[in-house]
């Protein structure tokens, strides 16, 4: 492969100690430099960046770069700190994140796009993509003056498919934006299957691996070296995992700190590299958590809203702690470079109980929807067909009620649907719970006898929890995706009614949610938005937080009108959600929830200085 001057040296000879970053993704962007400081005193001296494209072009040919997406600030931020940089730039890039960091709005393409693979139609989107992408990382590169040593293309392609014309074509995209003089690799798991199905044959294409910790890595650095170059396999593990993550119903992932150091310095004592994935995780802010699935599609898992992934660096910044200091322990004895100040633990504060109330209703929403959003079918639609990426679909149709009552029945739905009947000509926009059906755990709903003057309205509100990131059912569109049947027969003459809630790379469009105030009492388990307000005296009391959320039931939070992420206590194991100092102010701060089941009874959340990862049974069906 073709690289020059130090950073030939570099690769070919010196320990490349890295952490694998999605910082710029899942941390609020003023503590990308408080993070790489902690990454500098553990030692490490290179920052592995994804680039989710999902991020930066949310809607076809509507690019984001600003604000939490300010790729180029935060590369030259690594600059600054004299981190060099491995910039995985997918377009595939897995990382637990929605779809594996594809736009959603792919999968609403007519005819169906073939995702990784030499599909035309998807190739040329990809290179729509690049053509923004790459032109903002050819400065920035090392021959140019700049940190980015290494790109890789894909990742673990060996693991998912076996398209050498898609890795080729991706690799001469990258190398016509990039040049020659840049280090384009790939990743693989350290087995002969998907090194063979992973790899690009060509000289000019490193392949590096990456395998569980604990295994024997030089066995499979040796496998390595079969497909690299003669002289050119230098021995990296592309990830080497401190942590793990979890899923909503697990317990809390832990993994020792001794064996974790252990394992990591027989990479490093015979002059191997590794990228630590992670060093530090952060927060899952909006809806852009990932999932996976077992064997079948229903087998389905969401990740939660803590990515902390039991890291050396904690999701709050914390560093006192085993595995920090363990695995700092053994970095400094083969990185040479010099450590920087250890910093401290940020501070945290308690802000005590806000009182929340009440504000709007479902149906509310519903009827402050733009009529021009409000889509007529005869038969559900997706949520990408709708134009509704993340949060909630709303599906109302309507019957003729049994005395009875009726079976309701709907094969697929991703992932999760409420449903709810009314009268709404006699009940005045009351929506009656009726039963949750899941995707995890399909069962019919029986709807029970009402009498109503005209035919009963049936409202599903279905929540997109997350898209598979992994695996072959990576294709996961939401929302109802079958018919839906009634006793047995299609029910046919449906709204699809989209519910307004933004993600991390839409304008704020939550002006309605203070403003709306009912006085009345919403039905059993309807969703409704309620809203709070605590106050902070000085900008010096302004410190880092949790919001407890036990005695709610499941939901999504907004703190100044950033979206925080969802909660769901009952199931665990995350009690509390994160929320940094930055989002924070003087004078007023305003909390604003969306609960779907059931709110507290004294409606009270509280803001507390510790995280919580022991709420649930650990035996919900979510997971199984």
């Amino acid at each position: 492969m073709t690289v020059s001057g130090k950073m030939g040296t570099i690769f070919r000879s010196s320990v490349v100690i890295c952490t694998t970053s999605v910082f710029f993704l899942r941390l609020w962007m003023q503590y990308w430099e408080d993070r790489l400081l902690r990454a500098k005193a553990l030692g490490l001296n290179t920052i592995q960046v994804y680039v989710p494209w999902n991020l930066h072009e949310p809607k076809p040919g509507k690019m984001v770069f600003e604000s939490i997406g300010d790729l180029v600030s935060f590369l030259k931020l690594c600059d600054k700190l004299d981190f060099l940089v491995m910039l995985r730039a997918g377009p595939y890039i897995c990382g637990e994140w929605d779809l594996g960091g594809f736009p959603a709005w792919l999968l609403s393409v007519k005819p169906r796009l073939q995702l990784r693979t030499s599909d035309p139609a998807y190739l040329k989107l990809v290179e729509r993509w690049w053509d923004v992408l790459l032109p903002k990382v050819f400065p920035l590169l090392y021959s140019n003056g700049g940190p980015v040593i290494m790109v890789q293309i894909e990742n673990e392609y060996g693991s998912y498919g076996n398209d050498k014309a898609y890795l080729r074509k991706l690799v001469s995209m990258a190398r016509g934006h990039l040049g020659d003089d840049i280090i384009v690799y790939t990743t693989d798991g350290g087995t002969k299957a998907t090194l063979e199905k992973g790899t690009v044959p060509v000289d000019d294409v490193y392949s590096a691996v990456d395998f569980t910790t604990g295994d024997d890595p030089w066995p499979i650095f040796e496998l390595q070296k079969k497909f690299n170059a003669p002289g050119r396999s230098p021995p990296l593990s592309s990830e080497f995992y401190t942590g793990w993550l979890t899923h909503w119903g697990e317990k809390i992932a832990k993994t020792d700190a001794e064996s974790t150091a252990t394992s990591l310095e027989k990479i490093l004592s015979r002059n191997g590299s590794a990228v630590l994935y992670m060093v530090h995780g952060g927060t899952n802010f909006g809806f852009y958590n990932g999932a996976n699935t077992g064997s079948e599609e229903s087998d389905y898992k969401p990740d939660l809203t803590s990515y902390d992934y039991d890291a050396p660096i904690k999701e709050s910044g914390d560093i006192d702690n085993p595995k920090f200091q363990a695995l700092q322990r053994v970095i400094k004895k083969y990185n040479v470079a010099s450590h920087s100040i250890i910093p401290s633990n940020k501070q945290r504060k308690a802000y005590g109980p806000i009182k929340m109330q009440m504000t709007t209703s479902l149906i509310d929403l519903v009827s402050m929807t733009d009529p021009a959003d409000v889509i007529i079918s005869a038969n559900p639609i997706s949520m990408e067909s709708a134009g509704q990426m993340f949060g909630f679909l709303l599906y109302e149709s309507s019957y003729i009620a049994k005395k009875s009552g009726n079976i309701l029945r709907i094969p697929k739905v991703h992932d999760r649907a409420q449903v709810f009947v009314s009268c709404l000509s006699q009940d005045v926009g009351v929506l009656r719970y009726i039963g949750t059906t899941e995707r995890w755990n399909n069962q019919p709903v029986s709807l029970p006898t009402i009498e109503c003057t005209t035919n009963t309205s049936l409202f599903i509100l279905v929540e997109n929890m997350g898209r598979v990131n992994y695996g072959p059912y990576i294709f996961d569109e939401k929302g109802i995706l079958s018919s839906v049947y009634l006793d047995g027969q299609i029910l046919h003459g449906w709204k699809m009614i989209p519910i307004p809630f933004h993600n991390l790379n839409q304008k704020p469009n939550l002006s309605f949610e203070m403003q709306h105030t009912k006085k009345r009492n919403v039905g059993q388990k309807e969703p409704a938005l309620f809203a709070g307000e605590f106050s902070i005296n000085t900008e010096e009391e302004i410190k880092d937080m949790y919001l407890s959320f036990n005695g709610w039931g499941k939901g999504i939070a907004f703190v100044n009108e950033f979206n925080v992420g969802r909660y769901w206590p009952s199931v665990g194991p995350q009690c509390n959600l994160y929320v940094p100092a930055p989002l924070l102010k003087p004078g007023k701060n305003t909390l604003v929830i969306f609960e779907l089941e059931s709110p507290h009874l004294e409606l009270l959340l509280e803001a507390v200085d510790q995280q919580d990862f022991v709420c649930g049974s650990y035996d919900s069906k979510v997971n199984q």
